[in-house]
């Protein structure tokens, strides 16, 4: 009877043992089916939110890029613009005499003082902020031509060179006020002043052929200044490649200056202006093709 009982006794906490909870086997269990279902949720959400936000940078990414290519077009056709009514202001000074000086001077100083409000503005406007560094390729061709006008009016009005300070002291009432105003940089001044010691150079040609010696020889002084004081800063230019190949050209425009006023200075007795008839010239007798 005492080992019935005790036999009962021990499968009865036998039982009770095997049905109570293991908390060790609990953790165990726990750590292998909780946890990875949790990672996956976590994993998915994340990966979810990562993809969102990458579209999101690349959608970003895209639209800065196609309003940049929007803008330089835009900034292209401004400087195509300012580059053609430049040239016509340089042609109209081409037209200056001895006797319409006042006169064609007048009238190409108007005309570049419309390109500035007509045309330049538009490029302000475009460029203002920080894009006039990332765009200056699109736009410095017609920054050059209008340099290159700008100083060609202001050395025949004067005889002096207009600097740089000057030109973008004309270019900020384009410009907001709360906005980095667009500022002609000094490599893009620099070519453009290299363009002009070839209009001087056909200046210099026409005066000469108009009687205006002294002139002329104004000119080929101004022209050499310009080329010795480049020829000093040019090697120290770090995107100088443009302005190297521009420096053969004004030697040359140079050269051609010199050349002339050196032959009307030895054969200045046989000179004589255009539409003179005296038969002294020695110009009388050559052929076109000697010529």
């Amino acid at each position: 009877m005492l080992l019935t009982r005790l036999a009962s006794s021990t499968v009865h906490r036998l039982f009770i043992v095997a049905s109570k909870p293991n908390p060790h086997l609990l953790h165990q269990g726990a750590a292998l089916q909780i946890p990875p279902k949790t990672a996956r949720t976590m994993s998915t959400t994340s990966e979810s939110s990562s993809s969102s936000s990458f579209k999101e940078a690349f959608g970003n990414y895209a639209d800065y890029l196609n309003n940049l290519n929007e803008k330089r077009e835009r900034v292209v056709k401004a400087s195509r613009d300012i580059t053609m009514n430049s040239k016509k202001v340089i042609f109209q000074v081409h037209r200056i005499s001895k006797y319409n000086r006042d006169e064609v001077l007048d009238k190409a100083e108007k005309d570049l003082a419309a390109v500035t409000k007509q045309y330049m503005v538009k490029l302000v406007k475009e460029l203002q902020g920080t894009d006039f560094w990332k765009l200056r390729r699109a736009y410095s061709p017609g920054v050059q031509e209008y340099v290159e006008a700008a100083t060609f009016c202001k050395f025949c009005r004067t005889g002096t060179l207009l600097h740089l300070d000057e030109i973008n002291a004309t270019l900020l009432p384009l410009s907001e006020p709360s906005i980095e105003p667009l500022q002609i940089n000094v490599l893009d001044y620099l070519l453009g002043l290299a363009d002009l010691t070839g209009e001087l150079m056909r200046l210099a040609i026409g005066r000469i052929s108009d009687g205006e010696l002294e002139y002329a020889k104004k000119i080929c002084q101004f022209v050499r200044d310009i080329y010795r004081e480049l020829t000093l800063i040019v090697p120290y230019i770090d995107d100088g490649s443009d302005m190297k190949i521009k420096m053969d050209t004004m030697l040359q425009s140079v050269v051609k200056i010199e050349n002339a006023c050196f032959s009307v200075h030895v054969r200045g007795s046989e000179y004589m202006p255009l539409g003179s008839s005296e038969p002294s010239s020695f110009l009388l007798g050559v052929s076109d093709v000697e010529l």
